[in-house]
């Protein structure tokens, strides 16, 4: 199978990024690359959608790798994944999953799933600042992303399903596959789930996840996880502070302590993030000179920074997430320039799971692996976004009153970046906008 084939496959399967970005999978395909890097980390406490999914199907994950492996030449790939969640699966480190893929152990520390770290863990390289994985030779994909080529490759089917962890203020956490599309409250209401006035509900894990609205929220392609978390917890109160706070306590707070430097994770492998100097700046100062600070476009927002490092209450992250949005907006970007160096002490400063867990709030929520419900559940209606993914929205191909069946195309992808969306249920289009397509059971 040549790359040109497998791109249509993936792109006929609306294969996009399962970890939560949603880029295009197709686009990531590309000649010149020796490794491809299988992300199952888990990167967040609290998940466990990529272990319940290697635990019932790793066979068709191997599978899906093997596709890619084929297609680009790639000489070998490696299943990226914690120690516990190895163990848990009972596989070694260098153990062979396939004729190409071997198991590759990684330490329990946070965020090893963010992929930039994870090359850097895997395969000892680093990529440029502001770069794409491909010029380091190396493809990233989630390890649910290749199950989903898998299907498509080998059974024609598209994206249609999601495994989602649900978990937090639950009585009992558990992983589920559900429909894309399905509406969060109609999943709560099966389940007998509530969101406490005290409590939000987070789409991902707790750390990085954006606070969603039960009521209006529906499961896309990216999503993970669905938890119930306080309003009290740090990673959750971190998240309900305005702008002005966050830059208020920057510029009044701060000691110059540095701990936010010395523990970004991207900074210990060279990158040129320096959050103690980023919050010493107004952000009139940013908006002025935004060539300035254009650093904060290759800070992956982990959050280690305000959750961890800080013990003055500052957001080095959300000053960073304002400046992302000054650049953006001035269409700048940091430009990588001379060499990288990785910060010899980066072994002993790496924030081991567990105590991240403990720090951000959420530790007693952790009740060991969850229940994985092997029942299948059909809502009374799917509403599928038409931007479920990174790049242009997909078009409708379909029209109020059209019957459509599960896996049926019902918007096709607009252009190179961009991805098709299908049917997850049998039923009748009721609604078709600029932004969604609804369907009927």
């Amino acid at each position: 199978m040549t790359i040109e084939q497998l791109k249509k496959l993936i792109v006929d399967g609306g294969c996009v990024g399962a970890g939560g970005a949603g880029f295009p999978s197709a686009v990531k395909l590309a000649e010149g690359a020796d490794s491809l890097v299988i992300n199952a980390a888990e990167c967040e406490p609290l998940l466990y959608s990529d272990y319940a999914l290697m635990k019932q199907h790793l066979a068709d994950v191997a599978a899906g790798a093997e596709y890619v492996i084929e297609a680009t030449g790639i000489q070998k790939g490696y299943l990226g994944l914690k120690e516990h969640t190895a163990h848990r699966l009972g596989l070694h480190d260098g153990e062979s999953i396939s004729a190409h893929v071997v198991v590759k152990c990684l330490p329990n520390v946070y965020p090893m799933g963010d992929e930039i770290i994870l090359i850097y863990q895997t395969l000892g390289r680093v990529v440029p600042p502001g770069q794409l994985p491909i010029t380091v030779g190396v493809i990233v994909y989630n390890s649910e992303t290749l199950y989903n080529i898998c299907l498509a490759v080998r059974d024609g089917k598209p994206v249609t399903q999601k495994w989602v962890t649900v978990g937090g203020q639950v009585r009992k956490p558990f992983v589920t596959l559900v429909p894309v599309g399905t509406p969060v409250r109609e999943l709560m209401q099966k389940y007998g789930i509530t969101v406490p006035e005290d409590s939000v509900m987070i789409d991902g894990g707790p750390a990085m996840g954006p606070i969603i609205n039960p009521d209006t929220a529906v499961i896309t392609k990216t999503t993970k996880a669905l938890l119930v978390l306080p309003k009290t917890a740090p990673a959750i109160a971190s998240k309900l502070e305005t702008n002005r706070t966050v830059n208020t306590h920057a510029t009044a707070n701060c000691c110059q302590c540095r701990l936010c430097t010395d523990m970004c994770p991207r900074a210990l492998i060279g990158y040129p993030l320096t959050p103690h100097k980023i919050v010493r700046n107004s952000i009139q100062m940013m908006e002025q000179y935004p060539e300035n600070f254009t650093e904060a476009s290759v800070c992956s927002g982990c959050g280690i920074c305000e959750l961890t490092a800080c013990c003055q209450g500052i957001s080095p992250r959300g000053v960073y997430q304002q400046v992302k949005g000054i650049l953006a907006k001035n269409k700048l970007r940091y430009q990588h320039k001379g060499e990288i160096r990785v910060d010899p002490d980066r072994e002993y400063r790496m924030l081991p799971s567990e105590r991240f867990k403990q720090r951000i709030g959420v530790a007693k929520y952790d009740v060991g692996v969850p229940e994985i419900l092997a029942d299948a559940y059909i809502p009374s209606r799917i509403e599928l976004p038409l931007r479920q993914h990174i790049g242009a929205p997909a078009k409708p191909v379909v029209q109020v009153g059209d019957t459509v069946a599960i896996g049926q195309l019902v918007a096709q992808a607009d252009g190179m970046i961009s991805a098709n969306i299908h049917s997850s249920v049998n039923g009748r289009v009721l609604e078709v906008s600029d932004s969604r397509i609804v369907i009927v059971v």
